[in-house]
């Protein structure tokens, strides 16, 4: 007859199997707490309600049928990108706020393109024309 193991099948102890969870699943704690600090920007649209991106990462967008519900899903888009990045060893953006400008670009417009980029500025949240030329100007340069 052969020994009976210490450890039979029947005993409490249990085999552990580690998987991978999907990046949403195991996003750093900081990835939500720096997609927080990014400056939002919503843009109304007419069949979905809200269109949402940040200044720091122009190319990550959601949508939602109410302002609220956009920036909500905005957060999460950016927190879930930023995440990715993170995985992936790239660093991810510093805040608009946070971050140092330290080059300076100027422009020449007349005075209805100046008066043109005022509202197109205001309609789009951003409170001045620099950072809505930034943001506008960011997203182009990443898409090409």
């Amino acid at each position: 007859m052969s020994k009976k193991s210490r450890k039979s099948s029947g005993s409490k102890a249990s085999l552990k199997t580690t998987r991978k969870a999907p990046a949403g699943e195991r996003m750093p704690k900081s990835a939500g707490e720096l997609a927080a600090a990014y400056r939002l920007v919503l843009e109304s649209h007419p069949k979905l309600g809200y269109v949402g991106s940040s200044v720091e990462m122009p190319t990550v967008f959601a949508d939602g049928p109410t302002a609220d519900a956009c920036v909500a899903a905005t957060r999460k888009a950016l927190a879930l990108a930023i995440s990715t990045m993170m995985e992936e060893g790239m660093h991810p953006p510093l805040p608009a706020s946070m971050g140092r400008r330290d080059a300076q670009v100027n422009i020449r417009v007349g005075a209805q393109e100046k008066f043109m980029l005022q509202e197109a500025a205001r309609r789009s949240g951003f409170s001045g024309i620099s950072d809505f030329l930034r943001a506008l100007a960011l997203r182009q340069a990443m898409t090409l």
